[in-house]
């Protein structure tokens, strides 16, 4: 597990409704907490009125508990059960308990009535809160849908405690990644922007750092032998040392850290290298460093750390697969149209536990234009290259419109086993139906280019993390049956 994102400690209170006997809501709750773990921790208080509903937030608290589930054993009292919304101060999910442990006279709980009640409550006092798909089952159902919402509520510890820290300005001509940065603030995101010459003051005062050979080893150990740019790595080594300094120096009150950098293109010639290596290993690490200073992206790659606790990386929709590629490398090896394909791609920012022969590079388009005329490439060397290993994938972002509404999408695919032919970090991804999804969600609903990878189908997870931040424009790749509303009926 990543130290850069939260650790979740689940608690439970149960409610029962005075009229209902609480020795039903108790035992009830006894069997979910025995299913579960004892990573859930139960809370000994009945909460049938509002003093019980103080005494037990105040309980779960002084047990560290940060995720909270509220358990109506029975009906449940609403106004109790409901100001626990009030007063726990983390990601909080309520479920109900179905029939069938005792007879239906004297054991009967009427939880699934009582869920309705409580939804209408939450939604009287504003409140924010986690209710599943399936809200009303038994210990076992109840169990696994805690189970489902421990990602969730990571991401949004996560977020809560997250500082997104930049380097800019942007790059010229990069508006696509240039967002109002209220909205972070809505959703308790702090932001600390600052300059090039900030990041390029403190790398030089790391110049001398007697860290700098122990970091050029472990450097050295993930290249291999074989790295024809060893030479670089005093400077990348150097870098590394300056970001983690400034991340452990600026985060303040915060628990986490996010960076959105500047990466070109002045950046080569006065720090001397590409950062793409130095990115992907603090990535890998699960402190996410967006390129071109893409806050949103930033936000978006530690959101997907958060919900899957793997490394994850930010690429752009980049090119089409040229149908001569299709033709040899994918039509018979998978079921897939080839417009539903296309390239992911960045310079070398992937980890190269991602990749498939992973190896240090040099950023190409850089080189033609900063140094053309060196037969060998110097400042543009570091960038972590190789062909995106194979296997299920989500792509998704989370952004700010230009008048501070949040919006997102989140599609799964997955990467192919195709060789590119080109450079970078790069895969040939196929997502459903991408034709349609490109046209009318990121096209028309103006995203970015550049999107978040999380590897593994993670789209359950992101949507609901979405939902529960109150994002009202949650997008998919929707299936061919199912038209978009803008989608011409007769094309």
């Amino acid at each position: 597990m990543f130290t850069n994102i939260p650790v979740v400690h689940a608690g439970i209170i149960a409610v029962s409704r005075p009229c209902f006997p609480a020795e039903l809501s108790r035992r009830r709750r006894a069997a979910l907490a025995a299913v579960y773990g004892k990573e859930l921790y139960e809370c000994p208080i009945i909460v049938e009125n509002e003093l019980d509903a103080k005494k037990a937030v105040e309980d779960v608290k002084a047990a560290g508990v940060n995720m909270l589930v509220v358990y109506l054993g029975n009906f449940g009292p609403e106004t109790a059960e409901t100001l626990i919304a009030d007063w726990f101060d983390g990601p909080i999910m309520y479920v109900a308990a179905a029939e069938g442990d005792g007879d239906l006279h004297d054991g009967r709980g009427d939880a699934y009535c009582g869920m309705l009640n409580c939804s209408y409550n939450l939604g009287l006092r504003k409140k924010r809160a986690y209710i599943p798909q399936s809200p009303v089952g038994t210990a076992q159902e109840l169990a696994e849908r805690i189970r489902e919402f421990v990602p969730i509520a990571r991401a949004i510890l996560g977020l809560k405690g997250l500082k997104i820290i930049a380097f800019g300005p942007r790059p010229d001509d990069f508006l696509a990644c240039n967002a109002p940065i209220k909205a972070l603030y809505d959703l308790g995101v702090a932001v600390e922007e600052n300059s090039e010459l900030d990041l390029l003051a403190a790398y030089n005062k790391h110049k001398e750092d007697a860290r700098i050979p122990a970091k050029i080893a472990e450097m050295a150990a993930e290249l291999g032998a074989k790295n024809p740019y060893a030479g670089i790595l005093p400077r990348l080594a150097q870098y590394e040392l300056t970001l983690e300094d400034w991340a452990e120096q600026h985060k303040g009150c915060r628990s986490y850290v996010a960076f959105a950098n500047k990466c070109w293109p002045s950046f080569q010639t006065e720090f001397g290298f590409v950062p793409c290596y130095v990115n992907s290993r603090l990535t890998a690490r699960g402190i996410p460093v967006a390129c071109e200073v893409d806050i949103y992206g930033a936000l978006s790659e530690y959101i997907g750390t958060c919900v899957s606790g793997k490394t994850v990386t930010l690429l752009d929709i980049n090119n089409t697969i040229p149908e001569s590629i299709y033709e040899k490398s994918i039509r018979s090896q998978y079921n897939v149209r080839l417009r539903e394909t296309f390239m992911g791609f960045h310079c070398g920012n992937t980890s190269s536990e991602l990749l498939q022969n992973p190896h240090m590079g040099y950023q190409l388009i850089m080189k033609r234009d900063l140094e053309p005329e060196l037969p060998e490439p110097d400042i543009t060397r570091g960038t972590m290259e190789g062909n995106i290993r194979p296997g299920e994938i989500t792509f998704f972002r989370l952004q700010s419109t230009a008048d501070t509404q949040l919006k997102a999408y989140v599609a799964q695919g997955q990467v192919m086993d195709v060789d590119c032919e080109s450079f970078g970090s790069i895969g040939a991804f196929v997502i459903p139906e991408m034709e349609r999804f490109y046209r009318h969600v990121l096209l028309e609903k103006r995203f970015p280019h550049h999107g978040a990878v999380v590897f593994g189908h993670y789209g359950k997870e992101l949507f609901e993390v979405f939902r529960y931040l109150g994002i009202g424009d949650i997008s998919y790749n929707q299936p061919k049956n199912l038209p978009y509303p803008s989608e011409n009926p007769f094309a």
